[in-house]
């Protein structure tokens, strides 16, 4: 079944200045303050596919597309995980796994007040983020709302990791710690890491960016730090891949508290952020964190009132595009031409059809309506959760090409490769994607 997928509010002016739509197009470093502030639902959420690729052809898919094939998917044969997940089984008998955690010699570079233990867990729905800091004012009305469960000041900015523009949280680990997916907020030792100065980056930045657990990173922003790396463990909101303690965002040149994260009582989401919107002082934004989770047959069929679609023409183009690209390799946070990762391959070859795409996987499940497998097209969508640390968490993403096949790019080591579809357990759902919105959502996380 699809859970809460809001319509994206329209966040153009207060976010479109705070994110970038990939690494290439962010501001250099030191304009960090004014101009690479990031809401976090745009960058990275990445996993990888291993599913070996038969010799034969899928119908209707070539180097050269003249027409849109048009068929029902083949049943899926293969019980084998879309990924393994590098030493990990992401199924887990549907838990999440222990979140890999550096030892604490390796972990701790400066000693910290103790961590508070956990005290709930929040599920994080709306997002509010700014340029400068927000006010106490501000703050305490959000958190006074009536639909408003929980509110949480943080720090959010995408900042230079290892050379690459990546979303970065700052977070007092004793007080946020119950907004993360459930394995990582009980992970004791991980939140003391962070708050000893250490950085916990997303399972898949870790394993796919082939990071060392216990090793370090050079974080750059307005100064340069090295970060000890102190866990791989996801923490559950869309294109999140590292959070570090407040007093190390500020010391990186984040604004203090320029962003909220927001807990609200599910059918009131929507509506609560085009009420918050209307507070916020210009230049700031409010953004909807709920995602696609659908099951094998889950969705409804899309209707008139979903949008228009995309045009034979559209779908052609991008399929094309896609294909156009086989046998390139896949590099975590790769958004083309000649490199890869797999939401990256997605957002290039839409893009060639001029369809504007949001940057991660978790983002682009909001760009249209839930599509059931029995009606699957060519250029649909289809959806994965492959990390061991959030099993719910969408992290792959595939282009559907018909005839029971799709394309993807995988991990590292892969190329990206046409493969037959997988409809297994680790199958989160699939949209047919709707230019019109794909646009709203891309817009605002621009």
């Amino acid at each position: 079944m699809v859970k809460r997928m809001p319509s994206p509010t329209d966040t153009r002016r207060g976010l479109r200045r705070i994110i970038g739509g990939g690494p290439e197009r962010v501001p250099v470093p030191r304009r960090l303050v004014s101009a690479v502030l990031s809401v976090l639902v745009a960058i990275a959420a990445i996993a990888a596919v291993v599913l070996a690729a038969t010799s034969s052809s899928p119908a209707g898919v070539s180097g050269r597309n003249t027409a849109i094939p048009s068929s029902r998917p083949a049943a899926a044969k293969s019980s084998e995980p879309v990924v393994p997940l590098l030493g990990g089984n992401a199924n887990n008998g549907g838990k999440p796994m222990a979140v890999p955690i550096a030892s604490a010699s390796a972990a701790a570079s400066i000693k910290s007040a103790r961590v508070a233990p956990l005290r709930g867990l929040r599920q994080p729905d709306l997002l509010v983020v700014a340029p400068f800091s927000l006010s106490g004012q501000i703050l305490a009305t959000v958190a006074r709302l009536p639909a408003v469960t929980g509110a949480e000041p943080i720090e959010a900015a995408k900042i230079k990791i290892n050379g690459v523009y990546t979303a970065v949280l700052g977070v007092n680990p004793s007080t946020f710690r119950g907004y993360a997916a459930r394995a990582m907020a009980t992970s004791g030792a991980l939140w003391q890491g962070v708050a000893n100065g250490g950085v916990a980056v997303s399972y898949t930045m870790g394993t796919l960016d082939r990071l060392s657990l216990g090793g370090t990173v050079t974080a750059v922003g307005r100064t340069q730090q090295r970060l000890p790396v102190v866990a791989f463990g996801t923490v559950g909101i869309g294109g999140v891949d590292a959070v570090v303690s407040d007093a190390t965002a500020r010391s990186l040149g984040v604004p203090a508290a320029n962003a909220i994260i927001i807990s609200a009582s599910p059918a009131d989401v929507t509506p609560l952020a085009a009420r918050i919107a209307k507070i916020l002082p210009s230049g700031a934004g409010v953004e909807p964190l709920v995602t696609l989770a659908a099951g094998t047959s889950a969705g409804a069929a899309p209707s008139a009132a979903d949008g228009a679609g995309m045009t034979a023409a559209q779908l052609t183009t991008a399929l094309s595009a896609a294909e156009s690209r086989k046998g390139l390799p896949y590099v975590w946070g790769a958004a083309g031409p000649t490199s890869f990762d797999c939401s990256g391959l997605v957002q290039w070859s839409f893009a060639k059809a001029g369809v504007s795409m949001p940057r991660v996987a978790a983002d682009q499940a909001r760009t249209g309506p839930a599509v059931p497998v029995s009606q699957l097209k060519p250029g649909d969508l289809l959806f994965y959760h492959t990390d061991p640390t959030d099993p719910g968490y969408i992290s792959h993403v595939a282009i559907y090409l018909g005839n029971g096949w799709m394309i993807q790019a995988p991990q590292p080591g892969l190329s990206v490769q046409v493969v037959p579809a997988d409809f297994g357990s680790q199958f989160a759902g699939a949209i047919r994607v709707d230019p019109r919105l794909a646009a709203e959502v891309a817009a605002g996380l621009a």
